[in-house]
């Protein structure tokens, strides 16, 4: 047996042989829930929310821009889909709704992206030698990676045009706030819908590492059409009236 199996309670290990498919499943949510130090709550929701259907998912760049074991981590760390039923969005809804609401839910965004994740701003201004000034959607340092990882976010399919701005975003905090040990900074596009061949010909003649995944939040929007908690009390309390 791997060293690894003493390392997480006897709890993990039911959860994990009760919903795993195969080993390497299994030794997925093993080394998930060593690395993140996953409760049995955070477990049964990583297994519910198919995390390893969703590992590797992402496309990115990562084997042409950056060294082999740094390539290999940072395409760990990404998935396709992220799951952010938990935002609670309504119907229709812009990119600054979808980046408030991120904001405000940024522990549950945090927990989606991964153990590793670091949030350091929203709309940081990133100020070039010239004077001018850009702003990103969101900044985080990894950990793990050592490295800034800008993430930008768009509510509507991807575009070849997203890729040179985030390439362009990447640059510019590697030139102001990657520091003498930090690793290259990568850039994360998360979009309502990708298609692969799209991303494939956006990243060609890209030098900086990039990555592009999906997110989806149907569920939520299945809940919206449910009548809320506060209109069910007030039908009830309106029937009562009646009698």
């Amino acid at each position: 047996m791997p060293d690894i199996f003493a390392e997480i309670g006897w709890s993990h290990h039911i959860i994990i042989m009760s919903k795993a498919k195969d080993l390497n499943e299994a030794l997925f949510y093993i080394h998930k829930t060593i690395d993140e130090g996953l409760g049995r709550e955070d477990l049964r929701r990583f297994i519910e929310n198919d995390e390893y259907g969703k590992h590797g998912h992402a496309l990115t760049n990562f084997s042409e821009t950056l060294p082999a074991v740094q390539g290999n981590l940072a395409k760990e760390i990404l998935k396709s889909p992220y799951n952010f039923d938990f935002l609670q969005m309504s119907e229709k809804y812009n990119e600054r709704d979808f980046e408030d609401k991120l904001s405000r839910h940024i522990t549950d965004f945090l927990l989606e992206l991964g153990g590793g994740f670091a949030f350091v701003g929203r709309q940081k201004e990133l100020v070039m030698p010239n004077g001018k000034s850009y702003r990103p959607d969101m900044i985080f340092y990894h950990t793990r990676l050592h490295c800034y990882v800008v993430c930008e976010l768009k509510v509507v399919d991807f575009e070849p045009e997203f890729a040179g701005k985030l390439n362009f975003y990447v640059s510019a905090v590697d030139e102001l706030m990657k520091g003498e040990g930090d690793n290259p900074t990568i850039g994360l596009l998360i979009c309502k819908h990708k298609d692969d061949m799209t991303v494939e010909w956006s990243f060609r003649g890209m030098d900086k590492p990039l990555g592009v995944s999906e997110y989806e939040n149907e569920l939520r929007e299945i809940k919206e059409m449910l009548p809320s908690a506060d209109d069910i009390k007030a039908n009830l309390e309106a029937e009562e009236a009646k009698d």
